[in-house]
């Protein structure tokens, strides 16, 4: 998932941001980023998550809305083993330094509270049937090769 959240001095900062879903809460994994700063001031923030290889069969959803830090324990202790499930696997190489670094980083966690979602989905649309034609720019004609195997 890619995050906006707003800055104090009205700047943008986006980064991509890993998170895990507990029930029906969606809770975002913040290390020492300007996220939780900005997120604990209050401040605005969205978010988007989609997929998709091309035009045809990208899908996605648009999130606005407030984070809320999550301080119940009951959540905070079961967060690591749902990060390890969706993102690593037994001997990965690099679970250990993941979850290190959370400790000593004062990993933080925060609920999305959505106050207003769009989503998209390409692959329900009808798409005519048809060859693609590319255009390449002129500086790049000399890279293209023409019927015959010589350069255009």
């Amino acid at each position: 998932m890619r995050v906006a959240s707003l800055n104090k001095d009205g700047s943008i900062y986006l980064s991509p941001i890993w998170y895990a879903v507990t029930g029906e809460r969606l809770i975002m994994v913040v290390d020492s980023s300007r996220h939780g700063d900005n997120f604990k001031a209050g401040r605005a923030f969205s978010a988007v998550v989609d997929q998709g290889d091309d035009y045809r069969s990208l899908s996605g959803l648009t999130i606005v809305g407030e984070a809320k830090e999550v301080t119940d324990p009951a959540i905070v202790s079961v967060m690591p083993d749902l990060l390890f499930e969706k993102y690593f696997y037994v001997g990965h190489p690099h679970a250990e330094s993941y979850f290190e670094f959370g400790e000593w980083s004062g990993r933080r966690y925060f609920e999305l509270v959505p106050t207003k979602m769009v989503g998209w989905d390409s692959r329900e649309n009808t798409h005519a049937q048809g060859r693609e034609r590319h255009t390449f720019p002129r500086q790049l004609a000399s890279r293209l090769y023409e019927r015959g195997g010589e350069r255009g």
